[in-house]
């Protein structure tokens, strides 16, 4: 290992390598022989110093001196005392040291005449030989006389080199310890002269010794001493000397090696604890796959055995209708199921007084259909207006349940038992990255403009920021312009805003059903703007390839509608993603429900709020302003807020973009109301602009949590049989516990809603979006891992009692289907309808029957797994029957 061009210029501490050097130079046999051949031995130090100082290693040649004095004692100690276990080493440079002082050769000379004609000869060729040596080679490990020293291992511990100084050291009284001690000492010396040879050799004393211990004239002799015969007793009083300074002064290795050794004890406790945490989750996870198998398995024999049933009935019709006339059987020529069933929706969606409530005002049908409030217990306040009086009876199932949460909110530790918020939705997986980036100091700003008045439609460099971000994110053709966008507090803001400069009082938007409940308060209370419903449902008819679809007919329809009762209808509200749903409009729908508006005059708002919550690859998000021409880009209005995509629901964020300055500046004008403060509008341009966080690290993070949450929620729901609409965006899933209501009606879901509570979890009800059908729930998963643990566990124990309520009952009804409420499929789309299957063939028409056979073949791909091909190589003797058979016919 070279170092050289490395400077380690430090006090009197060697490291490792410097360790590793001195002793490659020290260990030279030529420089064994010139210390053991004179008595002033600096002038070989300084040398030394000097090759060091060659290599980079600043040291004088005092400081090797003391170094080598040191290693010495410390070599002394651990082989006098026995230290060194068999096999192995207490000291890293134990066997280098004893390799060098057991092979040192001893000079034999009785002067100091004999010694100063050593160093005579040393100093001429020998000592030539050696300078050259130094002075051209530096001594490296392939030249050297002890290859051994290549096995050192430069580790990093802790020197005990801490009593070094540049300086060589001061002469030092030894003192010959207690008068116990020197008693001690005298008394092993007397015992020992009578039966060793050591007594015939005089052995000089010195007082004045260097801090090792070691007096310099004496060591050549001690060492000379040493190698011809062995001192009786010395070792013993070593070892006593020793042992006393031991209990003075402890060891610091042997609190490292204790430190070590506990350190790694506890690793190894550490790892076999998480081993078998991860082979007990492999044990829950392989667990819960057989039972997902299973459960798989038994819905896909229940879904075969419905689609025979209902064949069977249909087979069983059409023989009993053989011998009458076809014009009983088949079906009128004009009849358009998917029209009747829009008619139906305009209607209201069932129950004895569709008629009646098909002519009643719009006005009056809203305040009905809304929540849960009753207007005929309102008490009227005097101290309120009319619209007062109506805010206040306009309370929802949404409002009572958020405050029944804040009043007794779930805490891990303070409040185990309080409610698990399922309800409102919030991304509560991303705060640590949020607080992390939202606190760094880019983020700290504050300027005189920033606590002032600013531009109403927010300050210039944010929106500037704004434009460039959408025009990033939303895929825009060409850049978008800062002087389209306004800055609100919020998107609720911005759809008040939006009503009051785009509608007059009494008129209406158009929005489909079922859609997030809030809009509800910001359009109709706020600017007192009715809404004309859209009804969606989960029927898959010829029209409907999915559930809850949105077509271009359900718009006309309703439109038509609402100007038969002489409601004027000034825009169109659209959700990408819908909320509740899930749904990501194509690029084709958009364009269709986009030219629709164009055709009626009516202005686009299209709200975008989850566009960053798509967190699956497979859906792919296409945002309006990344069409390449708008149909009526004057009437189309765009919004988007940090709100959902960013969680910080807590920081009222929103931002319009439109082209049509008159609307930007009518919205800007109620900024005065809704704006932005100054520095939270810093702290949003400064988290915008960071293009590489939002990449690597947020987005990455946020969409691999959302979709493990996501996962998690829909393989319990799977477990539980419970039929939902699998989409891949938002925080949401649309779930349907049709089953769990006994009478379908929009009073038993709020009584199942109420369960939930009561059971400690909060859930939002279709009621609160309007949905159409009773019995649809959405569910909230972006939560942690315990909390949505627990919450399910509540929703599963409700459900269990619920359905052995509904069990008990229906013994007593015979007619009633065992598969009634059941899921067909856990994969994209799980719908079965107890309103559709019938009870009883006689109670069932060919026409309903068909309907609900093509409602089952679409719902799974049973019939792509079970084709006609794959059976006749499966069974091909039944095959062979069956096909002689339709021969016949």
């Amino acid at each position: 290992m070279d170092f050289r061009g490395k400077k380690y210029e430090r006090g009197s501490n060697w490291s490792d390598p410097e360790v590793v050097e001195l002793l490659q130079l020290w260990a030279d046999e030529s420089v064994q022989i010139e210390l053991e051949s004179c008595l002033r031995n600096q002038h070989v130090f300084n040398r030394i110093a000097e090759v060091l100082r060659e290599k980079g290693i600043h040291r004088t040649g005092d400081q090797c001196r003391e170094k080598i004095k040191k290693m010495k004692l410390e070599y002394r100690r651990i082989k006098d005392n026995s230290k060194a276990p068999r096999g192995g080493r207490t000291w890293k440079f134990y066997e280098v040291m004893d390799r060098v002082l057991t092979s040192r050769p001893a000079l034999a000379y009785g002067s100091l005449s004999s010694s100063m004609m050593a160093q005579q000869v040393l100093q001429g060729s020998m000592v030539e030989s050696y300078h050259h040596q130094f002075a051209s080679s530096a001594l490296p490990f392939g030249h050297s006389q002890h290859p051994e020293l290549m096995e050192i291992k430069c580790e990093e511990v802790n020197s005990d080199d801490h009593s070094l100084t540049p300086e060589p050291p001061q002469a030092m009284s030894y003192q010959q310890g207690s008068p116990e001690e020197q008693e001690m000492e005298r008394a092993f010396l007397e015992r020992a002269q009578n039966d060793s040879p050591i007594s015939r050799v005089e052995i000089p004393i010195e007082t004045n010794v260097s801090p090792s211990g070691f007096s310099e004239p004496n060591m050549a002799n001690s060492s000379r001493i040493q190698n011809v015969v062995p001192r009786p007793g010395f070792s013993a009083l070593h070892r006593l000397r020793k042992k006393r300074k031991g209990q003075r002064m402890r060891d610091p290795l042997d609190d490292l090696l204790l430190k070590t050794l506990t350190s790694q004890r506890a690793m190894e406790e550490r790892f076999l604890q998480m081993e078998e945490r991860r082979f007990q989750r492999d044990l829950d996870v392989e667990e819960r796959r057989m039972q997902l198998e299973q459960r798989r398995f038994e819905l896909e024999r229940e879904h075969e055995f419905r689609m025979f049933n209902v064949f069977a009935q249909m087979l069983s019709i059409l023989k009993q209708s053989h011998s009458s006339s076809s014009s009983s059987v088949a079906m009128p020529r004009s009849l358009d199921f998917s029209q009747a069933l829009s008619e139906m929706e305009g209607m209201g969606g069932g129950g004895g007084n569709l008629q009646e409530m098909r002519f009643r005002p719009l006005t009056k049908r809203r305040v009905d259909m809304h929540g849960f409030c009753n207007p005929n217990g309102f008490q009227r306040s005097p101290y309120l207006s009319a619209r007062g009086n109506f805010a206040n009876m306009f309370q929802g199932s949404t409002e009572e349940g958020y405050k029944a949460y804040h009043a007794d909110k779930y805490d891990e530790d303070k409040n185990p038992n309080g409610i698990i918020n399922f309800g409102t939705s919030e991304n509560k997986l991303c705060f640590d990255l949020m607080s992390k980036r939202l606190t760094q100091t880019d983020m700290d700003l504050m300027e005189p403009s920033l606590l002032q008045y600013p531009d109403w439609k927010g300050h210039l460099f944010l929106r500037e920021e704004v434009a460039r971000f959408l025009t990033y994110y939303c895929k825009a053709p060409a850049p978008l312009k800062a002087e389209n966008v306004i800055v609100l507090n919020g998107c609720g803001s911005l759809f008040s805003a939006l009503a009051t400069v785009l509608c007059d009082p009494g008129e209406a938007v158009l929005i489909a059903t079922p859609f997030y409940g809030g809009i509800t308060q910001s359009i109709f209370l706020y600017g007192n703007v009715k809404l004309v419903y859209v009804c969606l449902d989960s029927k898959i008819t010829g029209t409907n390839t999915r559930p809850f679809q949105l077509t271009v007919e359900k718009l006309e329809k309703a439109l038509q509608d609402a100007q038969a009762e002489g409601v004027t209808v000034r825009a169109l509200i659209l959700l990408n993603p819908q909320n509740p749903l899930g749904d990501i409009y194509s690029l084709s729908e958009l364009r269709d429900y986009l030219e629709f508006a164009k055709r009626h005059e009516l202005h686009v708002i299209v709200d975008e709020i989850y566009m960053l919550s798509v967190f699956d690859e497979s859906a792919t998000f296409h945002s309006v302003l990344s069409m390449d021409r708008l149909p009526d880009p004057q009437r189309t209005h765009v919004m988007w807020g940090i709100t959902k995509d960013f969680a910080v629901s807590g920081i009222r964020f929103g931002t319009l973009y439109t082209e049509n300055q008159d609307v930007a500046n009518a919205v800007a004008s109620l900024c005065y109301f809704h704006g932005v403060c100054g520095p939270i509008q810093h702290k949003v341009a400064q988290l915008l602009k960071d293009r590489d966080w939002i990449n690597q690290v947020y987005l990455r993070a946020n969409h691999a949590r959302l979709k493990a949450a996501h996962t998690y929620v829909t393989d319990e729901l799977k477990t539980l049989g419970v039929p939902f609409l699998n989409r891949n965006a938002g925080f949401f899933v649309w779930i349907d516990f049709r089953k769990y209501l006994k009478t379908g009606t929009f009073e038993e879901e709020l009584l199942l809603w109420k369960r939930f509570l009561d059971n400690k979890v909060l859930l939002s009800c279709g009621k609160a979006f309007e949905c159409s059908e009773p019995g649809w729930f959405r569910i909230i998963f972006a939560d942690k891992t315990h909390r949505l643990q627990l919450g399910m566990q509540r929703i599963r124990k409700v459900l269990e009692e619920r359905e052995q309520e509904i069990l008990a009952e229906e013994k007593e009804q015979p007619c009633q289907s065992d598969q009634d409420g059941k899921a067909d499929s856990t994969d994209e789309v799980i719908f079965v309808s107890r309103h559709q299957e019938p009870t009883c063939a006689s109670s069932s028409n060919l026409g309903d029957l068909i309907g609900l056979l093509q409602q089952q073949m679409r719902s799974s791909d049973w019939l792509q797994k079970n084709t006609a091909e794959q059976f006749a190589q499966e069974k091909p003797e039944i095959y062979d029957v069956f096909s002689k058979l339709v021969g016949k016919q």
